[in-house]
């Protein structure tokens, strides 16, 4: 019960909530690190999971690849990469772009793949470029994968994103690493609770937005809005 106590008592502390070490301070340096590692990692994974799905060539590679970097620790990474570019939000970038790239390409390949052939067969017959095939027709098929592959992403960039602290970077990380060198126990429970925190409300953000740009008909949806037809509606139709 003490830890609990002394967690209890972190959070209440003022000094806490305020200044370079306050805890808003730490958690936008948090989103900040997995904001732009996320977004390298689209940048990176999204095109390559557009062209493999649609022309079904290197697939194998290119997941393999990605699985097998994905196996690399984050935090042996990390080190390696300190020591041939020395510090700084570099090696961490790389680190979790490492580790974000490869369920992006997953996730984008299988929905892509998944597009009924004869949609893609009616587009083309429509006169349909390949570029147009892409964009307009398997793109917004493949949505609801992408972003659960997103989503994916961002929960382990974001539990990841502790390792900058290992390299004199902020966010949460600076709790545990501070609270480690000290034996405060409270403090680094507090930053691993923030972390899962953290983590919980970036699955619920993507879980809402999917809900707002995903189509009921994609996302398995009813349309929104309907209600059941009854024995008194239908017949009032035919009156």
């Amino acid at each position: 019960m003490n830890i609990l106590a002394e967690l209890f008592g972190f959070f209440a502390d003022p000094l806490r909530w305020s200044g370079a070490g306050g805890i808003p301070t730490r958690v936008l340096e948090h989103l900040w690190y997995t904001a732009l590692a996320l977004t390298i990692a689209t940048a990176i994974a999204l095109p390559i999971g557009l062209l493999i799905g649609h022309t079904g060539r290197g697939a194998f590679f290119a997941i393999n690849i990605g699985n097998a970097a994905r196996s690399f620790p984050s935090l042996g990474v990390l080190v390696l990469l300190v020591l041939l570019a020395g510090l700084g939000i570099t090696p961490v970038l790389v680190a979790l772009v490492v580790l974000g790239v490869p369920p992006i390409i997953a996730s984008t390949y299988a929905g892509v793949r998944g597009v009924d052939p004869a949609t893609i067969d009616a587009a083309r017959g429509m006169g349909m470029t390949e570029r147009g095939i892409v964009f307009k027709v398997e793109l917004p098929i493949a949505l609801p994968l992408i972003l659960s592959g997103l989503r994916s992403a961002a929960l382990q960039i974001v539990a990841t994103a502790t390792i900058a602290a290992y390299v004199a970077l902020g966010g949460l990380g600076r709790y545990v690493i501070d609270g480690l060198a000290v034996r405060d126990f409270a403090e680094m429970l507090a930053g691993a609770v923030l972390v899962a925190l953290l983590a919980i409300a970036i699955d619920v953000v993507f879980a809402i937005f999917g809900r707002l740009v995903v189509s009921d008909g994609l996302a398995g949806r009813g349309p929104r809005n309907s209600r059941p037809a009854t024995e008194s509606t239908t017949d009032q139709e035919y009156v």
